[in-house]
C-alpha cells in the first residue's frame, strides 16, 4: 500500500469525507485529491506532517501512532529520551531526582487533559 492510500484509508476511517478532511486541515480539496490520485510526494513536507499529526500517523513510515497523543508529544518525548541516554547514572539519578521535585509543585504541574497538554 502507498503512502498516499494508506493517508486515503485513514482519512475515510476518521472522517465522512476526503473533502471534510481537506476543509479543516485549510488544504484545496482539489490539491489533496491531486495527491492521493498521483502520491504525495509532491505535496509539502509541513502539510504532510501536519495531516500525519491530525489523522496521528508516524510521517515516517505512515503506521499508526498511539491515539490520544499529539505527534509533538511524541517527537518531545524522544527528544528528552535521546538526551537522558547519554548521561551517565549519576546524571540519571539527578535529572530523575529534579523531576520528581518539580512535580510536587503546583506551578510546574501538567493540568487536567482536555486535547493538548498546557505549558
Amino acid at each position: 500500500m502507498t503512502k498516499a492510500e494508506i493517508l486515503k484509508k485513514e482519512i475515510l476511517g476518521q472522517y465522512r469525507s476526503v473533502r471534510q478532511f481537506a476543509l479543516e486541515m485549510g488544504i484545496p480539496y482539489s490539491t489533496l485529491v491531486t495527491a492521493l490520485e498521483r502520491g504525495i510526494e509532491g505535496m509539502a513536507y509541513g502539510t504532510v506532517i501536519k495531516m500525519c499529526d491530525k489523522l496521528s500517523l508516524n510521517p515516517v513510515d505512515f503506521s499508526s501512532l498511539e491515539r490520544d497523543t499529539s505527534l509533538g508529544a511524541q517527537l518531545l518525548e524522544n527528544r528528552v529520551m535521546q538526551y537522558y541516554v547519554k548521561l551517565n547514572q549519576v546524571g540519571r539519578d539527578k535529572i530523575l531526582e529534579l523531576m520528581d521535585d518539580f512535580v510536587q509543585i503546583d506551578k510546574y504541574k501538567a493540568k487536567a487533559k482536555r486535547g493538548k497538554q498546557d505549558k
